[in-house]
């Protein structure tokens, strides 16, 4: 049994005694590092510079830092709200600082998008890694100790422990340590607040050398608060949600363009006639029509989806309440294979169901194969299995082999169950979202948790742990992922920058497209906005070339836009150039197009037609006008722990920025001249407080604050 500890200085003691000075700590991505006793370790090692600490992780969660000004100001007391007691890491500011001890590393995996750009020694350290060679490289770098948060109940069989949001990759890694023999230990820390989550992701007490429990560790989760959705990701969200197929699978990401994509996926379920008009707005070229008939649809969801993403996001809670995350899939390829031809009824059983197992190969019936098909449903709870038979509630043995008639039909009038249980909707292998998504989780019967289950991404993320399984599962899949830009051949960059800097990682994109290419009737998925930047700083991120890939391009297959769908796979290189043309903003298309000719890429008769050449913000924006009528395309379509006054404004400092960006200085001052100069009201009055510009100091903050009325002003007209 493990040894248990109230505080974590006690534990770090305990594993300097059982590792020595050389600590090499292995922590999960996200949520599940246990914060408390990591800042113990890296406070003991800028005490002790005997003590040689390595951490071996990824993502390494951090509060946003708003930056000073108008910034710090609306969005300090937010944070302070939100994040509360939330215990912070505190190596990430000396690692910002560029103050670690030189006793102290940090070899990361996956950084947070953006956070590591201007960091040496983050840059430095980073490991190149696909998410499902992440254990294999952290026993690589000769950890030592592998910790994480837990949740914890009292069960039949004494105290039960459950890896909940990070399942992902400690397991795996525990298992590799214990067959190479190396000395380790094993820590769970509990989080009273961290959901309980069942099957794989529970283990007992003694899979841990020390458990932390206590006051200490009972502090507020960390959370991702909702992100608003703007007019690029609600297109891209219209475009997406009309490719995932009635009866598939479905993974998605976090933040807007994930909501954006579930908001119009539940607008399909839920408003169908609105969602089919608001598609009929777009105008589909034939291609995308052919496309999306084949594979996707705009009709309401009647057998549902089911979820088997690397990451579990709060959408996938609201794809589930709305009645759409439900089609349950179940652990054994030939039932499943019965299921998806539509020969099993899961609510009424009947013996055809036999014939089908028989049929399908299911036929000598051993220990692990009864004790599956039972836990499902398809035999009695009171049979029993012993020595090849299944002994029948009137105690007959029948011999466990389909293949012999005789069996089959003495299981069919005696054994066979009357319905499919113990299915899943979903499969997971982190989770990490807004607090209203760990409260969610909470709030439910174990029984209805269960429904989501976490596991090692080395199952979600490939085939290669049971083939046949996954892939009577995951029919119709539709792996959506985000890119930062693509080049016109369909090659995608979604980690890092051509002078080899990271933005944040490989994590699991490159899995994903590359099961979408092995699952027959797969696809895989990928987002990119067409342009960053606002007026004469725009840039397309569409481009000729770049420097970097993370998806080869001979692993494209559908690309989208805010400008539309752009189906890559089995297709030209010049046939692909045209297609990525189509979806970009057209500012950029003809010297996307003359790049190419000059490559002889594509025929130099070819001309932009004069459809793409609408493909503009002001023209998306046209688009998305009759839905945002209907009241779709919200800024916010989960809600938000912003208050009414915060949500005005950050849309008021969101337009005000983009205007400083695409206007002249002279222009902005003049601007400013005939801007209104004081508050029209006392919401004006309340919202200058709050930014800390109601007595303003300087020609600087004068001018911010009339620009800011002006804004206050149109929104509120």
């Amino acid at each position: 049994m493990p040894h248990h500890y109230d505080n974590a200085n006690a534990a770090v003691d305990a594993i300097i005694e059982a590792v020595g000075h050389d600590i090499r700590i292995g922590l999960p991505l996200g949520l599940g590092k246990p914060v408390e006793l990591v800042n113990a370790l890296y406070a003991r090692a800028c005490e002790n510079n005997r003590l040689q600490l390595t951490i071996l992780t990824a993502l390494s969660l951090e509060k946003p830092r708003p930056a000073p000004g108008l910034e710090a100001a609306l969005l300090t007391p937010f944070l302070e709200r939100v994040y509360a007691d939330a215990p912070a890491l505190s190596y990430l500011e000396d690692l910002r600082r560029n103050t670690l001890p030189p006793n102290v590393r940090l070899r990361e995996f996956f950084f947070m998008p953006g956070s590591r750009l201007r960091v040496p020694r983050a840059q430095q350290d980073y490991v190149c890694s696909n998410y499902t060679h992440a254990a294999r490289d952290v026993f690589a770098q000769g950890c030592n100790v592998v910790a994480q948060i837990v949740a914890r109940r009292e069960g039949p069989q004494g105290v039960e422990l459950s890896l909940s949001c990070n399942p992902d990759t400690g397991p795996e890694l525990t298992r590799m340590l214990r067959e190479a023999g190396r000395r380790f230990v094993s820590v769970a820390q509990v989080h009273p607040r961290l959901p309980f989550m069942g099957r794989e992701a529970a283990v007992p007490e003694s899979e841990f050398d020390l458990v932390l429990a206590g006051p200490e560790f009972d502090k507020r989760l960390f959370s991702t608060p909702k992100q608003p959705v703007g007019d690029v990701e609600h297109a891209i969200g219209m475009h997406a949600s009309a490719l995932i197929r009635d009866g598939g699978t479905l993974q998605i990401g976090i933040g807007a363009l994930g909501d954006a994509i579930v908001a119009a996926t539940c607008m399909r379920h839920r408003d169908n006639a609105l969602y089919q008009r608001l598609q009929q707005d777009w105008g589909t070229p034939a291609e995308q029509a052919d496309l999306l008939a084949e594979h996707g649809g705009l009709e309401p969801f009647g057998a549902g989806v089911y979820g088997a993403t690397e990451m579990f996001v709060d959408g996938f809670l609201e794809l589930y309440a709305c009645g759409i995350l439900k089609r349950r899939v179940y652990d054994d390829e030939h039932l499943q294979t019965l299921i998806n031809q539509g020969r099993v009824d899961p609510d009424a059983l009947t013996p055809a169901l036999l014939d089908g197992l028989e049929a399908l190969g299911e036929r000598v019936i051993r220990t692990h194969e009864f004790e599956t098909l039972q836990r499902h449903g398809v035999f009695r709870d009171d049979c029993r299995y012993e020595l090849g038979h299944i002994i029948a509630p009137n105690g007959e043995r029948i011999m466990a082999n389909l293949a012999i008639p005789e069996s089959r039909e003495a299981l069919k009038r005696h054994c066979l169950g009357d319905k499919l249980r113990d299915g899943v909707v979903l499969h997971g292998g982190f989770f990490l979202g807004p607090n209203s998504m760990y409260e969610t989780l909470n709030a439910m019967p174990q029984a209805e948790r269960d429904l989501f289950s976490m596991q090692g991404v080395e199952k979600i993320n490939q085939l290669d742990a049971n083939p046949a399984l996954y892939k009577a599962q995951r029919i119709h899949a539709r792996f959506i992922n985000t890119g930062i830009m693509a080049t016109t051949l369909g090659a995608v960059v979604s980690d890092a920058l051509d002078d080899g800097r990271l933005i944040s990682g490989v994590g699991g994109q490159y899995n994903f497209v590359a099961q979408a290419h092995h699952l027959l009737t797969g696809r895989s998925i990928l987002m990119v906005r067409s342009h960053r930047g606002q007026g004469a700083d725009a840039q397309s991120n569409i481009v000729h070339n770049y420097g970097h890939c993370t998806i080869p391009r001979h692993l494209r297959d559908i690309l989208i836009t805010e400008y539309g769908i752009a189906d890559l796979r089995s297709q030209t290189d010049a046939e692909c150039i045209r297609r990525t043309l189509r979806i970009s903003d057209a500012r950029f298309q003809d010297a996307l197009l003359a790049q190419a000719k000059a490559a002889n890429k594509i025929d130099a008769s070819f001309t932009i037609p004069d459809a793409w050449r609408r493909n503009t913000p002001e023209r998306l924006a046209q688009w998305l006008a009759p839905g945002r009528s209907a009241g779709a395309y919200a800024r916010f379509p989960f809600g938000t722990e912003l208050t009414e006054q915060e949500q005005a404004l950050g849309a008021a400092l969101t337009r005000l920025k983009a205007r400083s960006e695409s206007t002249p200085r002279w222009k902005l001052m003049l601007a400013a001249l005939r801007a209104p100069s004081q508050p029209a009201d006392a919401q004006a009055q309340a919202a200058l407080e709050r930014l800390q510009l109601s007595q303003p100091q300087g020609l600087a903050e004068h001018i911010t604050r009339r620009l800011f009325l002006q804004e206050w002003s149109r929104a509120a007209a």
